[in-house]
């Protein structure tokens, strides 16, 4: 009996050390099994944390690229405005500069008046009008010193200054009731090649509402079709009818009553694609720019131009009730960048061209009485009035200006 309790002792022992070593190994497998799920959280904080770094860094360069976005845009606004600015001073002074460069050029070519006269006709002179529109002080102050200097004038022994004086010839137009007045020419287009290039100058003053088709001066041959002629749209616009091209689209600037330069300058059909140029003044202002492939491909085709309107098949159609004077065409293109038009201009209603190259037509409007408008540019190509069915009540008349 005593041997098997110290066995069972033996034993009981031998499975207490068992089940120790279990329970240690237990507890190992536990404390690795603990020690793993640890470490695998601390993994994923890791990942975590790493994820929420990147996060933050990318939040932090994205704004920190619209900062600099928004200075960038702060600093292109600031300098947009300084140089519109700046670009705003330079025109307005290169303006002002043009402005009173224009106000001496007037003041040295106009020719005080010999008599007194009263605003409205002392405006009555383009260049005085131009004057008044450019600075209305000084355009006063010129005209009470010319009224003043007039009135001092007396008459001087010998022989008197003599003043050619100039003319204009106004035309009824066609409305209803208007003795349709016009002059015919033999300036025949054609004959000077005009399809090569040409330059037209002319004094025009409107003296009829501008709302139906008009021309101041021109011609057009229907078949083939053929145009050289220059005046109104029905639309109110400027019409330039050149070979088969006919422009409507150009602003019109003119006022009944007031005098206006038209300068066209043509390049010619014989140059290549883009430019087969046409450009436009109307007192020395662009108004057209653009054109570049005006062609006048039915050469030999044109027909004689009038005044006062359109030689349309040899017969007066489209009549403008307008004023007329100093009318100049060259066979070449004169003018691309305005210096032409501004010289025109700026010597007003007087400026002689005779005697310049390349002069094909000239009508001075000079001769103040009759029924002809000399061709002073050698060619002999003379302009007369144009009664209809031989009514001289018809004719145009003449003005002096």
């Amino acid at each position: 009996m005593a041997i098997t309790i110290e066995y069972m002792r033996r034993k009981q022992k031998q499975l207490e050390r068992k089940w120790a070593k279990e329970a240690e190994l237990e507890a190992e497998k536990e404390a690795q099994r603990v020690a793993k799920i640890e470490a695998e959280l601390r993994e994923q904080e890791e990942i975590i944390a790493r994820k929420k770094l990147l996060m933050e860094q990318r939040e932090n360069e994205r704004i920190h690229q619209r900062y600099i976005k928004r200075k960038q845009k702060i600093a292109d606004q600031k300098w947009d405005k300084q140089f519109d600015v700046l670009m705003t001073q330079i025109k307005n002074r290169h303006q002002k500069d043009d402005k009173l460069e224009e106000i001496r050029i007037i003041i040295q070519n106009r020719e005080p008046s010999l008599q007194e006269l009263d605003w409205d006709s002392w405006l009555s002179d383009p260049l005085n009008q131009r004057l008044a529109d450019l600075d209305f002080d000084h355009a006063m102050e010129m005209f009470k010193r010319d009224n003043l200097l007039a009135a001092r004038r007396k008459p001087t022994r010998g022989k008197s200054r003599k003043v050619t004086p100039k003319y204009a010839l106004v035309f009824s137009g066609d409305r209803s009731g208007a003795t349709d007045s016009h002059a015919t020419t033999t300036f025949d287009p054609d004959t000077y090649e005009l399809w090569n290039g040409f330059t037209i100058s002319f004094w025009v003053r409107p003296d009829e509402r501008m709302n139906q088709t008009s021309v101041i001066l021109g011609s057009k041959n229907n078949s083939p079709e053929s145009r050289f002629k220059f005046g109104i749209h029905s639309n109110g616009n400027i019409n330039v009818g050149i070979g088969g091209t006919n422009v409507t689209g150009i602003d019109n600037p003119m006022e009944i009553g007031k005098w206006y330069n038209w300068v066209i300058t043509y390049t010619g059909d014989d140059k290549g694609a883009g430019e087969r140029k046409v450009r436009m003044w109307i007192n020395n202002d662009p108004r057209m720019t653009s054109n570049t492939n005006t062609r006048w491909a039915n050469q030999s085709a044109a027909r004689t131009i009038y005044f006062g309107g359109r030689n349309t098949d040899d017969s007066y159609t489209q009549g403008f009730a307008c004023a007329l004077t100093n009318v100049a065409i060259y066979n070449v293109c004169k003018d691309s960048d305005g210096t032409f038009a501004n010289e025109v201009y700026n010597n007003g209603i007087k400026h002689n061209y005779i005697g310049t190259d390349d002069l094909v037509g000239y009508w001075r409007f000079s001769e103040g009485s009759g029924i002809t408008i000399a061709d002073t540019s050698g060619n002999g190509n003379d302009g007369t009035f144009g009664a209809i069915s031989g009514q001289t009540t018809a004719y145009p008349a003449w003005e002096k200006l």
